[in-house]
């Protein structure tokens, strides 16, 4: 039965390819033949395989210019496949639907496509519904977790799972902001997933423990909302400018996505600062202002996506088949190393904390001196024990 409904969905994944193909929907590319990239994907052109791999990244409900998470990925699997002659795509679902990426998948597998990178904990329930039925596939998705799929959801062998240490990072990026000078910060989260709201947890918890070091938690106050969706528009900029112009607010940690671009359109009407996140924004945030970025709460999207394509090529995927790894500190000699980190080149370190003073607290966060808390079960505020956190309903 499991055999039949694998080419039913195949046969019904080949129509629908001829379908949105017609309609300009889907994968953002026409079939290419086997010896040439798809001519809208930036994947590259291949004339002798070195392999039988072939790697397709579907996007969630972003696109691949979207200078963060989805664009990290696909630039992640574009250059180690470009590196290794092997043939990639990329596939952007019609809508935002588990129905929308489970037909990116049929799509992915008609094509031929054995390798399947998805980030976001959006994949969950395409995992649930698709990992069994084409057990041919690898499928390798970041940021998705127990959490996402449910407890009592048994990973299949054909399924890694990464997931981060968000508070971590949070946590480096609210400390450092603090021991910079800053004392009004604001965190604007996308949506409240667990992904943001460990990012943000620990940006408080950071903010809190350097006020605390610092003696001046009275004076300390970090402005909480998420935004309801993973863009910025006119309504978020609004409530960015009330910020920035009437509550003073200097530095915002802008966690999700595009709503980053509506923290920084309100911050250069006023020379306010920005934290970026997932990768180092600085070029990208500091292109409305010189020098606004603070800092920014990176987490290895790139290098888990590179090791593990290139472990699946080594033949050594069943060493992580059917497991959820998080992901966080390795190192606490070298920050570079690992999966959580603040970026060493383009954080705007000074007297009050330098490049040394953030080894000193990688170090005591590895050894465990530094402890954060990563449950998302409390409120924003139960996080903090000498500064203010005021917390607000979502701007949408």
């Amino acid at each position: 039965m499991k055999n039949f409904k694998k080419l039913s969905a195949l046969v019904l994944a080949g129509a629908m390819v001829f379908s949105l193909a017609a309609c300009g929907g889907g994968s953002n590319e026409t079939p290419a033949p086997e010896t040439t990239a798809p001519a809208e994907s930036g994947a590259p052109a291949e004339t002798t395989p070195a392999t039988d791999m072939k790697v397709a990244m579907i996007t969630d409900y972003g696109d691949i210019t979207d200078q963060s998470f989805n664009q990290t990925t696909y630039e992640a699997c574009n250059e180690f496949c470009t590196a290794n002659s092997v043939k990639f795509t990329y596939y952007k679902p019609a809508g935002d639907s588990t129905a929308e990426r489970v037909a990116m998948v049929d799509a992915a597998a008609a094509e031929g496509y054995n390798v399947v990178v998805m980030p976001g904990y959006a994949f969950a329930e395409t995992i649930k519904e698709t990992a069994e039925m084409y057990p041919d596939i690898t499928f390798i998705a970041l940021d998705v977790g127990e959490g996402d799929l449910g407890a009592d959801y048994t990973v299949p062998s054909n399924v890694y799972c990464a997931v981060y240490q968000e508070e971590l990072c949070g946590y480096m990026a609210g400390y450092a902001a603090v021991k910079l000078g800053y004392t009004h910060l604001g965190f604007l989260g996308g949506m409240a997933v667990p992904a943001v709201q460990r990012y943000g947890y620990g940006f408080v918890q950071g903010a809190d423990a350097a006020a605390a070091e610092l003696g001046n938690g009275d004076d300390v106050t970090v402005e909480y909302v998420y935004g309801n969706q993973f863009f910025g528009d006119a309504d978020i900029t609004a409530y960015m400018d009330n910020w920035y112009q009437t509550l003073g607010v200097e530095v915002v940690f802008a966690c999700g996505g595009g709503i980053f671009t509506s923290a920084t359109e309100a911050a250069a009407k006023v020379g306010g600062k920005v934290i970026g996140v997932d990768v180092d924004q600085a070029a990208i945030i500091d292109a409305y202002g010189e020098g606004m970025t603070v800092t920014s709460a990176m987490k290895g999207l790139a290098n888990t996506t590179k090791h593990l394509l290139q472990e699946t090529m080594d033949g050594n995927f069943a060493n992580y088949g059917g497991k959820i790894e998080t992901l966080g500190l390795v190192s606490g000699d070298d920050p570079t190393a690992n999966y959580v980190q603040l970026p060493m080149e383009s954080t705007q370190w000074s007297d009050s904390f330098t490049q040394d003073n953030y080894k000193e607290l990688v170090a005591a966060m590895f050894d465990g001196t530094i402890t954060v808390s990563n449950d998302v079960t409390v409120e924003p505020a139960a996080n903090a024990t000498v500064i203010t956190v005021n917390a607000y309903e979502n701007i949408k």
